[in-house]
């Protein structure tokens, strides 16, 4: 598998994440202003691409954030390979600790990868999350 960055929302990112949030899920907003200063990663498996993220500065902290990966792939574990990926590159920028707004169905994935909530859960759109965090090291 090999492993982008970009700045600016890359078409497999945009195309990635309508079929997994909107279509599959049923969320509205999905692309917003913040999709303008992120960095994005997408993940390809040969010329596929499989997966993507962003990652975005927020008060000193670095969030990430519209993890995702199509559901023909989900079988082989991209989404912590994703998770290795944005926590790296966070590190080599100089932060040491991430954030993310976690899906309350999938945290227990975010837990198994070292995060911890934190918080009240919260309803974004129609389904709840909750706050999540990881010291990096």
């Amino acid at each position: 598998m090999i492993f982008e960055f970009y700045n600016g929302l890359p078409k497999e990112a945009k195309k990635i994440r309508q079929a997994v949030f909107v279509d599959e899920q049923g969320f509205e907003n999905e692309f917003d202003d913040i999709d303008q200063r992120a960095i994005h990663l997408v993940v390809f498996d040969g010329n596929e691409a499989i997966g993507c993220a962003r990652m975005f500065e927020e008060n000193g902290v670095m969030i990430l954030g519209r993890i995702a990966v199509v559901k023909e792939k989900r079988v082989l574990h991209v989404g912590s390979q994703i998770l290795k990926a944005l926590e790296r590159r966070a590190s080599e920028l100089g932060y040491h600790e991430v954030n993310l707004s976690a899906q309350t169905r999938v945290s227990q994935f975010y837990c198994k990868n070292g995060y911890k909530a934190y918080g009240n859960e919260y309803l974004d759109e129609f389904c709840p999350h909750i706050h999540m965090k990881k010291v990096l090291k």
